[in-house]
């Protein structure tokens, strides 16, 4: 395409140049901050973000619910993928299209949604109450249960997606070879589907646990005050506390497992494989 690879660079280069200036330098900017204290290099914030319980307590409650929205989305996605493969052309498009429907809506609105379903004249409430399960309503809001049906909710269809495309990329004739050969429904899915689908557990696992991780309008809404989490967290160190450096801590937190939740994914898919 290019006659030579300096007229290529030299076509990029505007683009990096914008990249950099408006993208890269800002968050190393902002990174930085976390690492300097009177004028020297040092670890002293990280060290003491860790030594405080309520930062313990956010953190591990970040990864966990990332964690816990990512296994059910892989498993709904799974379930949902195979359904939607085995479809026939024509209702395969109604029903990926029904599936991509929620990421054209606002996460805003979507999240409110959820406000009119658990709160305490809510639908859920109203039935509970309606077949004599609980005599009051249940406080079902600004909990940890309410931020994970709203992140997975909210996450769900990139898993879907992403699972839908490895699958249509799968040889048609492996599963029925398996069976043939004797494996059963989770031998075939242990050492046929989850080694042929590897790529597209990693990129919908990564999207889910990052967008988890980092999400902050669903946590906000549904967590509140009561459930932080880390997102939530560094907008109150940045907007109440005006703590600069303990926001740049958490971005650089959320960095960090953002990218050690794909290199790891990717790890274990390669050493599956390998098995």
């Amino acid at each position: 395409m290019f006659q030579n690879r300096a007229e290529a660079m030299a076509l990029a280069l505007p683009a990096a140049v914008f990249a950099t200036l408006v993208f890269l330098l800002p968050v190393a900017i902002l990174l930085s901050e976390g690492f300097r204290a009177g004028g020297a290099w040092t670890l002293s914030a990280y060290t003491h973000f860790f030594s405080e319980t309520l930062n313990r307590t956010v953190f591990l409650r970040s990864f966990r619910l990332g964690l816990e929205v990512t296994a059910v989305s892989a498993v709904i996605g799974y379930a949902a993928a195979f359904a939607i493969v085995n479809l026939p052309p024509k209702g395969k498009g109604r029903v990926i299209g029904l599936v991509t429907l929620p990421l054209m809506i606002s996460p805003v609105a979507r999240t409110y949604a959820w406000i009119v379903i658990l709160g305490r004249t809510g639908i859920v409430n109203q039935a509970i109450t309606g077949l004599g399960l609980s005599a009051e309503p249940l406080r079902l809001l600004f909990t940890e249960t309410a931020v994970f049906i709203g992140l997975l909710q909210l996450f769900l269809p990139l898993m879907i997606l992403s699972l839908i495309s490895a699958l249509e990329n799968m040889p048609r004739d492996a599963i029925p070879a398996a069976r043939v050969l004797g494996a059963n429904w989770f031998q075939v899915f242990w050492k046929v589907v989850l080694p042929l689908t590897r790529e597209g557990l990693v990129v919908g696992g990564t999207l889910v646990f990052t967008g988890s991780l980092t999400a902050y309008i669903t946590p906000a809404v549904l967590g509140g005050s009561k459930v932080l989490m880390l997102e939530t967290l560094m907008y109150q160190q940045v907007s109440v506390a005006n703590d600069f450096v303990s926001a740049s801590v958490i971005a650089f937190i959320l960095i960090v497992m953002s990218f050690a939740a794909n290199i790891l994914l990717k790890r274990l898919a390669t050493a599956r494989n390998r098995r």
